[in-house]
């Protein structure tokens, strides 16, 4: 048994040893990871990407636009399933796509500098040009995927 007046210094050192011990052990963090969106613009769809197109749940004419610009990953990894959020507006400054500002996803994205492309529908009654701002983007460092129970 050791002497009472070293208890505290064993539990120090064994508290220490737990400490440096979960800094190797720690998982890797899926947190998301912010990407850079600039150089926005957006052009037509061609009329082989732009056929049969229909707004989310309803059957009124549409526009199809791409939506292109550049994404900048500073985090050295590549990012995945990346959520691109912003906000468009029509040639009258109404909100294109009001109550929502998720306008599509980007699978990967390499560290650096990367082009990107986005599709998106317009209701057709809305006029041109559009106005792209707010854009930013996020995702994940990994594949996140769901969990699966046997049973």
């Amino acid at each position: 048994m050791l002497p009472m007046q070293f208890r505290p210094i064993v539990l120090f050192l064994v508290s220490c040893l737990f400490w440096l011990t979960s800094w190797v052990v720690t998982p890797a963090a899926n947190a998301l990871t912010p990407v850079k969106l600039y150089d926005l613009s957006y052009e037509a769809c061609s009329a082989d990407i732009a056929k049969g197109n229909v707004g989310s749940g309803d059957l009124r004419p549409v526009n199809c636009f791409i939506v292109k610009g550049k994404a900048k990953n500073t985090s050295g990894k590549n990012v995945v399933d990346a959520d691109v959020f912003g906000r468009i507006y029509d040639a009258n400054g109404d909100n294109v796509f009001e109550n929502r500002g998720r306008v599509g996803t980007i699978l990967e994205v390499p560290p650096g500098v990367s082009d990107f492309e986005i599709r998106i529908s317009v209701p057709a009654n809305q006029p041109t040009p559009l106005v792209l701002k707010q854009f930013k983007a996020s995702g994940f460092a990994q594949k996140v995927r769901p969990f699966y129970y046997d049973d």
